[in-house]
């Protein structure tokens, strides 16, 4: 059976959303998905029509998203949809939104820096298919700065401070770069790089990437194959 996607995308145009959303259109096809592309949030507000598709990829910047919209999401991945995205087109969506926060694993906070910092992103800690054969890369774009969910399996980091801001009183951390999550039956993927297409568009952090979004795209086959099941996560009393 032929998996579908379904890409929403709009909000800030600085993150050049229709850009980034036709790269993933691009990707997705490449491995036979079929692809439904929109510049709306409407498709939030009906959950049938989303636990038809077998992921959803948001690139959508600094919005507000209704509690209703954002549980709809919620419970199509817990229900085995896949959730996969980059750098504030998912981590920046919403930023009001502690639900869309939980779900994805974190909410980006800053850039010391602004756009144009050079660092390293490093593979690992943890091993995995999706970061297989790629090795630690350079990159020169905004450094974002998140606060992660310590569930999160992270794939990829960044050291911080790269630059001297009031952060850098602390002491240095590695920062979460990509992660992979579970929500429910569903799979989650998360990539902090993409501030501008050309980030993302090839080399290195275009595999992950790839990778990332057809990983999430199995995952309700995967849940299922292992027998698990929307109830093992939830009751009727707390959906939220």
């Amino acid at each position: 059976m032929t998996r579908t996607a379904l890409i929403v995308w709009g909000g800030w145009e600085g993150h050049h959303p229709s850009a980034v959303a036709g790269i993933f259109r691009k990707i997705l096809e490449g491995d036979g998905v079929a692809v439904t592309s929109v510049n709306s949030l409407e498709p939030f507000n009906d959950l049938e029509t989303l636990c038809a598709y077998d992921v959803i990829v948001p690139v959508w910047t600094m919005d507000k998203l209704p509690l209703e919209a954002a549980a709809n999401v919620s419970d199509a991945v817990g229900r085995g949809t896949g959730l996969a995205g980059c750098h504030g087109g998912m981590c920046d969506a919403f930023r009001e939104n502690v639900l869309w926060q939980f779900m994805t694993g974190a909410n980006w906070v800053a850039h010391p820096g602004g756009d144009g910092v050079k660092y390293r992103v490093t593979m690992g800690p943890n091993a995995s298919p999706l970061t297989e054969g790629i090795g630690d890369f350079d990159v020169e774009s905004e450094q974002y700065y998140l606060h992660v969910d310590p569930a999160n399996t992270v794939l990829a980091t960044t050291r911080v401070p790269t630059v001297k801001w009031l952060h850098s009183a602390n002491p240095p951390v590695d920062m979460p770069v990509a992660w992979t999550r579970r929500w429910g039956m569903g799979r989650v993927y998360y990539n902090a790089l993409g501030h501008h297409p050309d980030v993302i568009a090839s080399g290195p952090a275009h595999e992950m990437l790839k990778r990332g979004l057809i990983w999430a795209s199995h995952g309700r086959a995967a849940a299922q194959q292992a027998g698990e099941r929307y109830e093992d996560y939830v009751t009727d009393g707390n959906h939220l």
